[in-house]
Formats: structure tokens, C-alpha cells, sequence
């Protein structure tokens, strides 16, 4: 089975997370997937694979240079929730003639260079797209593909190389992959998340993540009789919105700007609820973000009464650039195996989060490195299979190197 076999046969598993759910992990089809890597990686010889009750996979490919580093690999199970991974129907596009690509006839879904440009760099390649109803799935089973073939490619090998761990984890896209991560069993000197997008993208600077639940509770009464008495609860949280910087928001930013993402509302005049995510790579700046907040609730509760906003603040990860300073010879190795497979590295803050970033702060060295994937989260996301190709050869290289 080669590489884009491989990931064509993971997008056929449904494996979307789910926010609202508590069970571990979120949904039943991510475990399905599990065992079916587990019993793959069985059949290719790699040691000690296994599924945990928690659907965490792990395996090992055991050393043939005992005095190079223990390595690890992980990628994530699960599909994002913005858009359905059931049914996903993917085509591949042969030699992309750098015009538009028609996703779907009936609905008239196009992706389009117009729209998408970075689509024009990949004329003439093959790449990997949805039909137009669901997304991909290359975030991130693109990462599951490659690192299984580089996999496959060590077991075939004869060349000296430390112990590779591989981690394949569950609920990735709503922030819990890394909390029941077995890292001592892991067995891991330092690790890779293969989650990244464009080719070449090394990265280990990420946001700093909060969230902000926002409840406000109105007075409702008969519109006629209203005046002086009802409170409209939608009205203020339109208000409390309101007070936020306009221009700090995902549609505005990039880079290193930070944002607060109002991901959704739900209201009446009694009651209306607004979930944030809120995102900066500096920590006091995020810190600066939620005070911002707690000022708003404070000021309107003082304005319609005291219990009028309610407002929980929680925080998620952390930025993991501090905590790899330390480990900066791993930065490097990832570069080098980079420059050795003919790409150029691009060093970029990732305006999101990784299983990594967690990892990292609980004591596994873990930056994050390109699967190729492009447009992810939505019905545009598209694969360009040189890409993919080449992110497994550069893992391959990051465990050769480690050897010399």
C-alpha cells in the first residue's frame, strides 16, 4: 500500500470529534480507525501496537543504533467538527492544470485559483480533493499516512537508526488530544507532530489559547407594556460585542496578531449565550485580552444590575515556544532533513494550536512539521500528493540524521 492509498483508505473513516461530548474519546469512530491502524501496524511489524481504553495508538520500531535518540512521531485521529467527515469522497485531480476545479456538477462547487491562490503553485501535480459536501481530512490523517509509510520505509531498511515511537491521538481538533497522552510509556527523547500544512512549514511558535463564556440573562415582558421594564438580552450582548476591538478578530489579523472569535450565539430576550475562542502568541497580551472581558462584564452588570452578564474564562495551552528554547538542536534536525529532501524550510507561527504544544509543557520537546494539506477545516481542502510524499521522506531523514 503505498502513501496516497493509505490516506485515501483513513478519509473513508468517519472520525469527527465533538465539542458537547463527553465521552473519551468523543465519538465511536475514532476508535474504529484506531484499531484498524493498530492491526496495520501489526502486519508491518512494528512493536508493541495497541489501542489504550482511552483510543490512544501507540507502537515502536525498536532501535538498530542504541546510542541514537529515542524519536517520536504523533499525528491526530479525529476530523475537525466545522464540517462533516462522513462519506468523504475524494479524487484525485491527475497533473492540476492550474484553472478551475470542478468539485461538484449538481451544487455547482468550484475551487478555484481565483479564490484560492496558492492552488496555482501546485500546476501540474496530482493532488487529492473533496467532492464539494465534506472536508478532506488531511488535517490530519495525512500526518497518520506519512508517518506509517516512513514507517514502512525504516522496517525495509537496513540502516542504522534509534528507536521510532509513533503516538496517534483522538479529539486533537477539540483541544483534548493531549490529555490522557501516556507520555513515560511513549518512551520518546522528543517528538514531531506531523499536523502542519504547506510543504516546508516547520513550526514551533503557537498561540496561547483561552476560551470566554458569556451568559446574559434579560427581563422579558409584553412588548405594549414594556417601557422601563423589560430587558433584552440580545441587545446586550450585541452591546458587550461591541466593546471589543472591531479589527482584533481572524478576518482582520495574521502573523502574530491576536484575535478574540466569537464562534457562536445563541439568543432570546430572557437569555443569550456567546462562545470566544481567544488567541495570542504573547502571553500577556492574552492575558490582557481576558481582563478586557472581565472589564465588559463588570461594566454592564453595573449598568443593568448585578448578575446580569455572567462570564467564564478558561484557559487550554500555551505557547511551546519557551519550552523548546532548551532544545533548539531539534528545530535544526528538522531543517537539516528538510534540506536534504530539497525543500526549503519555512518557519512560521502557527495561528492555532497542536498536540504538541501541550506535549511540550508536560515535558515532551514536540514542534510541528508540514503534511502538505492546504484549505483545511472546509469543503476546499485539497492534497497535492508530491507534497505528502515528500513530508514522509523528511521524517525518514529526521530518524537517519538522529543516527550519525
Amino acid at each position: 500500500m503505498d502513501i496516497t492509498q493509505r490516506f485515501l483508505k483513513y478519509v473513508s473513516y468517519d472520525t469527527t470529534s465533538e465539542e458537547i461530548s463527553a465521552s473519551i474519546p468523543s465519538t465511536p469512530g475514532q476508535k474504529v480507525l484506531g484499531a484498524a491502524l493498530v492491526e496495520e501496524m501489526q502486519a508491518m511489524g512494528i512493536a508493541n501496537a495497541r489501542m489504550d481504553t482511552y483510543g490512544y495508538v501507540y507502537g515502536t520500531i525498536p532501535a538498530t543504533d542504541p546510542q541514537a535518540p529515542s524519536i517520536g512521531f504523533i499525528a491526530h485521529m479525529d476530523t475537525s467538527p466545522d464540517i462533516t467527515g462522513k462519506d468523504v469522497k475524494p479524487r484525485i485531480v491527475k497533473n492540476y492544470d492550474g484553472g478551475d476545479i470542478l468539485l461538484n456538477e449538481t451544487q455547482q462547487i468550484i475551487l478555484s485559483p481565483s479564490d484560492y491562490p496558492i492552488l496555482s503553485i501546485y500546476k501540474g501535480q496530482d493532488i487529492i480533493v473533496t467532492d464539494g459536501t465534506t472536508l478532506l481530512g488531511a488535517d490530519d490523517k495525512a500526518g497518520i499516512a506519512a508517518i506509517l509509510s516512513a514507517a514502512e520505509q525504516i522496517l525495509s531498511d537496513s540502516r542504522p537508526h534509534g528507536a521510532v515511537q509513533i503516538g496517534f491521538t483522538p479529539d486533537e481538533e477539540i483541544g483534548r488530544g493531549a490529555d490522557h497522552f501516556d507520555i513515560p510509556g511513549f518512551g520518546a527523547d522528543y517528538a514531531y507532530t506531523v499536523d502542519g500544512g504547506t510543504i516546508g512549514g516547520l513550526e514551533y511558535e503557537n498561540f496561547n489559547a483561552a476560551s470566554a463564556s458569556v451568559t446574559i440573562h434579560g427581563k422579558n415582558i409584553h412588548p405594549g407594556s414594556a417601557k422601563h421594564k423589560m430587558k433584552n438580552s440580545m441587545l446586550i450582548a450585541m452591546e458587550f460585542n461591541g466593546m471589543l476591538p472591531a479589527f482584533e478578530i481572524p478576518a482582520y489579523t495574521e502573523g502574530y496578531e491576536g484575535f478574540a472569535h466569537l464562534i457562536e450565539m445563541n439568543g432570546s430576550v430572557e437569555k443569550t449565550t456567546l462562545s470566544y475562542i481567544l488567541r495570542d502568541h504573547d502571553s500577556d497580551k492574552l492575558e490582557a485580552r481576558k481582563q478586557r472581558f472581565s472589564a465588559n462584564a463588570s461594566f454592564l452588570n453595573e449598568k443593568y444590575g448585578a448578575g446580569t452578564v455572567e462570564l467564564t474564562l478558561q484557559d487550554h495551552y500555551r505557547n511551546m515556544k519557551e519550552t523548546l528554547a532548551p532544545h533548539m538542536h531539534i528545530i535544526e534536525k528538522a531543517k537539516q532533513a528538510m534540506e536534504q529532501a530539497g525543500i526549503t524550510p519555512r518557519i512560521d507561527p502557527i495561528r492555532g494550536g497542536t498536540d504538541g504544544a501541550r506535549l511540550s509543557y508536560e515535558g515532551l520537546p514536540c514542534p510541528n512539521i508540514f503534511t502538505g494539506g492546504e484549505n483545511m477545516h472546509g469543503r476546499y481542502e485539497f492534497l497535492p500528493i508530491p507534497s505528502l510524499e515528500k513530508c514522509a521522506e523528511v521524517i525518514c531523514n529526521i530518524i537517519y540524521g538522529a543516527a550519525k
